[in-house]
């Protein structure tokens, strides 16, 4: 291996750009050479893109690199709004980020004006595994953080979901693509307990001396299995829509080791449809470029009964507005009425993997002095 210290880690250095451009969102599925695969489609040689991914790995601008799974299809999930009163907001916060594996995505968010919602200030992804019960882990969140109250927003189905940073530099609003955003569904896949091994060791992150040629090969061995059981279990696992992308994700918010911002915005947009027009609007939406996220969610009353909401990043925040404004305008003239819309602004954040093996919240349930069986 070479010494990462001389390797350009700047997300701005041409290689890197070329090789991110591909490695955050263009993997898609799984891939029995993922690393080859990312070489390829970036048009860079094997050597290079093993070199600039483990040194902007162990540099910290890439914070982790993993094969992520469709976990909407392995867990029942939802984004949750809390409701938190401002003095216990921060120590919230780190609750959720540090002590609970099974929320991801952490946000404090805001709004320009008082609006429905705008007393929900903290966001969180929530993952429970099956057999689990979603809306009981939700109210032991809330007893030991003292939320005063929290919103279940399970998606009834994605229309876009790719986080890719550097490609989306430079994007006009409103480019979109000439197809409509897809349909997917979030039925949950019920896995043996091999799969579930098998998968637990697949998702694992990697780091910086794992990001070698032939990946897997250490994995099965974590697995127990051979390597060929573990690419056949894996392979059926992606064909049955478990599988997300391979993917590396760079730390957005906060500046990395090069003092960069990938992105400084983090804007979570509300829309209003008429009922029986959210898949069409959320088609609408999902095809557009700069869309990290694209989901059907119930807000209810709290929310002015929004049901499209979206993701979109950005370093300037007019320029995320001018994203947004685009959308606005393309759905009207889609024939798609918005009733209401709202934009929350994303302040400080921490992301990680949700935890979604049944064995592991187990575990957790015992740590926490709690009965598993009490949380079904």
């Amino acid at each position: 291996m070479s010494d990462t210290t001389t390797v350009p880690v700047e997300t701005t250095d041409p290689v890197n750009a070329r090789i991110l451009a591909v490695s955050e969102d263009r993997v898609q599925g799984f891939q029995d050479e993922p690393f080859q695969e990312i070489a390829r489609l970036s048009g860079m040689e094997l050597e290079t893109v093993l070199e600039r991914i483990r040194a902007m790995l162990a540099s910290g601008t890439i914070r982790r690199v993993r094969q992520t799974l469709m976990a909407t299809n392995l867990a029942p999930g939802a984004l949750v709004a809390w409701q938190v009163t401002p003095e216990r907001l921060d120590d919230a916060f780190e609750y959720m980020f540090r002590e609970d594996p099974f929320s991801g995505h952490v946000v404090i968010r805001s709004t320009d004006r008082e609006t429905p919602g705008s007393k929900y200030r903290l966001w969180t992804t929530l993952k429970v595994p099956q057999g689990f019960s979603m809306e009981k882990h939700a109210r032991f969140l809330m007893e030991r953080t003292g939320a005063l109250a929290c919103k279940l927003l399970p998606a009834r189905k994605l229309f876009a979901l790719g986080v890719g940073h550097v490609r989306r530099r430079g994007l006009e609003p409103g480019a979109r693509s000439e197809e409509l955003g897809q349909v997917l569904d979030t039925n949950i896949v019920e896995l043996s307990e091999l799969e579930w091994r098998i998968l637990e060791a697949l998702k694992r992150e990697f780091a910086a001396e794992e990001i070698t040629d032939h990946p897997w090969t250490a994995r099965a061995e974590e697995a127990g299995v051979s390597l060929e059981q573990f690419l056949q279990v894996a392979r059926d696992l992606n064909r049955r829509g478990v599988i997300g992308r391979f993917s590396t994700f760079l730390e957005h918010y906060k500046p990395n080791s090069a003092g960069e911002r990938v992105t400084r915005y983090n804007a979570l947009f509300h829309w209003r449809v008429p009922e029986g027009r959210e898949i069409d609007a959320g088609r609408e939406v999902g095809r557009h470029f700069v869309m990290t996220h694209a989901y059907w969610r119930e807000g209810g009353p709290d929310f002015g009964g929004v049901n499209i909401m979206g993701v979109a990043h950005g370093t300037e925040k007019e320029t995320v507005l001018a994203h947004k404004a685009a959308i606005d305008r393309h759905l009207e003239e889609a024939g798609v009425p918005v009733g209401y819309t709202n934009v929350f602004w994303g302040g400080r954040s921490e992301i990680k993997p949700s935890e979604i093996s049944p064995f592991a919240y187990r575990e957790w349930c015992r740590r926490n002095g709690t009965d598993p069986e009490a949380m079904r």
